[in-house]
């Protein structure tokens, strides 16, 4: 991948407004206010046929007639104008801004014009971003590139929105959530700058600390895993994914045109990248600002102090399932805080300082809690008639200052506490409103830290062109034959070529009946591509004990089944039945889908994904932290299932689905799998093109 030089798109030293106006409600207005008048130090022109002069500066008749270097131009002008404005000025200007509307979210036409738009820019070498976006701004420059109103605090996030609304909306926020920016960046459409160019060019911006994102959809899963992975070794990458149900994703396409993949994908994507993701608007803001404040923690232990025994147990259950945990406290520190307490206070964690606690005794739990090393500590703090708030958040604010302690305030309240809030809000401390979402937010920059601390390998799998030919001369001989999937025999070799054995199996004919040599109790079934759900369509005979019965469910099924094949298995035992699938992701290409099979599937919907590449070892990570880890660690004192035997097989199936594209749909249900070291085998295989 050729990484994109957007230097001077989001850093120019010169811009032309195409579509420059005086007129008030214009667009073109606002961003000649926007770049000329909050501080912008570079050189700025106007382009507007119908203008001489704006604002006693020339007007430009065309962007082209610019004779000086112009690094960057906004176009904000009707739709059917910009390929022409471009492609005419192409060749000295590099870098645009398609403000304008009208283009792939409008529909066949509008997507034919942002096609032929996306082409020139390949050919011609530019930078587009849009369109049909708010624009960019850019604090530390004084530059507002967009058509939102002020300027944000210059700082260390920077937010790209899929939004123009949303980011409006967040520069409004700005002051009153103590949030500054390194940029604020609307993507639009995505057409040639998405999502995963942005995260590699933030990633390597020295004044953005963490890059927080929300995004409707993502224009190339492999590309974006690719940088996403290799960015969140550096800095937080914050996404508040829209798209969660069926609904939401419609009203997406009609928004953007975006393709918004399975949710559950998405998650699992994110967690292989070290994407934090967020669940909603307010944990966004929450995440942002903590990462953009702190430090990341390096120590999983955490202490909590509080003047209020309620907000200690509202505290106590945040923890609950979390990586996060609340630290054991030494008897020599008990000893100490007892020294300094009341003697009905609690020393154990969270620490009860009691309602009457004033500044002394946060200090003094702060300095003993300090000595024992314990790194990240929760001031939990209401506003009871005895309470020095004021004071008491100066206690914070020192001690935070004077040492790299990740001290979290979490002062409950109103009017009684606004002021404190405000001070240590503009020193840099984030407030929480409430314990939990102060737990929950350190707990997801904390999984951010163990993602960078692990630095995950490189992951590639390792293809066989020699078992991708056998398998492939199976399948083009079934396409061949006219047939929509492999029959049972030919899916069994094939999986076999990928690590999978299937039961024992063999078809039955009217010649053969008397001389199958599988054993009882037997399964019949229809082994036919017109026939995939047999259960449902009669045709599938369980629990055959002996001849005679083979004989008449043969003679039956033969007969509602008229030409079509007819195989035997001998009926294995099991310890559990298993689903293995290949899911073809519009984002992500193929994801492994694997859990709990046979009837429950539908039931309790045990079910898991996987995106490749994965090493053996990733994938037995995952397995034991799956929904079905149960049966790899043992379950009621009984034995474990083989779970290397198992990622072995999930590794096969990654292999397979990257070396036969052409299968459309896949999957294995059931897979018997047992505790008692028999080797997994499969009952069921389709293999569909």
């Amino acid at each position: 991948m050729k990484k994109q030089n957007l230097e001077k798109l989001f850093a120019p030293k010169s811009i032309a407004i195409v579509g420059a106006s005086n007129k008030k409600g214009k667009i073109g207005t606002v961003l000649v206010n926007n770049i000329t008048k909050l501080g912008y130090k570079g050189k700025v022109y106007f382009v507007n046929p119908t203008y001489k002069v704006i604002g006693l500066k020339k007007s430009y008749s065309a962007l082209e007639e610019i004779t000086s270097q112009v690094d960057l131009a906004i176009l904000a002008i009707p739709a059917k104008f910009v390929f022409q404005t471009i492609e005419k000025a192409s060749d000295s200007v590099k870098n645009f801004v398609v403000i304008s509307a009208g283009f792939s979210e409008t529909g066949a036409e509008g997507k034919a014009l942002e096609d032929k738009l996306k082409k020139l820019a390949q050919v011609k070498g530019l930078n587009i971003l849009g369109p049909n976006c708010l624009g960019f701004v850019a604090p530390a420059l004084k530059l507002n590139a967009s058509f939102a109103g002020g300027m944000p605090e210059a700082g260390k996030i920077a937010f790209v929105s899929q939004s123009g609304a949303l980011a409006v909306a967040l520069m409004d926020k700005a002051r009153s959530e103590n949030l500054a920016f390194s940029e604020i960046i609307s993507i639009g459409n995505k057409m040639q700058i998405s999502e995963s160019e942005l995260i590699e060019y933030l990633g390597d911006d020295k004044q953005t600390k963490v890059i927080g994102m929300y995004l409707e959809g993502i224009k190339d899963g492999e590309k974006f895993l690719k940088i996403a992975s290799k960015v969140s070794l550096k800095k937080p990458i914050v996404i508040l994914k829209a798209g969660k149900t069926a609904k939401t994703q419609l009203a997406i396409a009609s928004h953007t045109g975006a393709l918004a993949g399975s949710d559950e994908i998405t998650s699992v994507a994110f967690e292989k990248a070290g994407v934090i993701r967020v669940d909603n608007l307010d944990e966004f803001l929450n995440v942002l600002k903590l990462a953009s404040s702190y430090e990341a923690p390096t120590s999983s232990l955490c202490a909590v102090l509080t003047n209020a025994g309620g907000a200690g147990v509202l505290a106590t259950d945040a923890f609950k399932d979390k990586n996060i945990t609340l630290a054991e406290i030494s008897p020599a520190s008990k000893k100490k805080l007892r020294a300094i307490l009341p003697a009905e206070a609690s020393v154990e964690n969270p620490i009860d300082l009691l309602g009457d606690a004033q500044q002394d005794r946060y200090l003094g739990a702060l300095e003993i809690l300090q000595q024992a090393k314990i790194e990240n500590i929760f001031c939990l703090l209401t506003p009871q008639n005895q309470t020095n708030v004021a004071e008491i958040a100066q206690v914070i604010l020192e001690k935070a200052q004077a040492r790299k302690l990740n001290l979290i305030p979490v002062f409950i309240g109103g009017e009684k506490v606004a002021s404190s809030i405000a001070k240590l809000t503009k020193n840099n401390l984030v407030n929480f409103a409430t314990p939990e979402a102060a737990i929950n937010t350190f707990e997801k920059y904390y999984n951010w830290q163990l993602f960078k601390t692990a630095k995950p390998e490189v992951s590639t799998l390792k293809l066989s062109a020699t078992r991708k030919d056998q398998a492939q001369t199976i399948i083009k001989k079934a396409l061949a034959e006219g047939s929509k999937a492999l029959s049972f025999a030919d899916g069994a070799r094939v999986m076999e070529l990928y690590g999978v054995k299937a039961v024992a199996h063999s078809v039955v004919t009217s010649e053969n009946i008397e001389k199958l040599d599988l054993g009882f109790p037997l399964v019949l079934k229809v082994d036919s591509d017109k026939i995939l759900h047999k259960t449902e369509q009669g045709g599938l005979r369980l629990g055959i004990k002996n001849q005679e019965e083979l004989k008449k469910a043969f003679a039956e099924m033969n007969e509602v089944f008229k030409g079509e094949k007819i195989i035997a298995q001998f009926q294995a035992g099991k310890f559990a039945e298993i689903i293995l699938g290949i899911k073809k992701d519009p984002i992500f290409g193929p994801v492994i889908v694997y859990g709990l099979g046979g009837i429950y599937t539908e039931i309790f919907k045990l079910v898991n994904f996987l995106l490749a590449p994965m090493s053996l070892a990733e994938i037995e990570t995952q397995l034991l932290k799956s929904k079905i880890n149960f049966l790899f660690k043992g379950a009621r004192g009984q034995a474990v299932c083989n779970s290397r035997e198992f990622a072995e097989i999930l590794l096969g199936l990654m292999s397979f689905a990257q070396e036969n594209p052409q299968v459309a749909e896949f999957d294995i249900n059931p897979l018997f799998i047992y505790n008692d070291k028999q080797e997994a085998r499969a009952v069921d295989i389709k293999v569909i093109f």
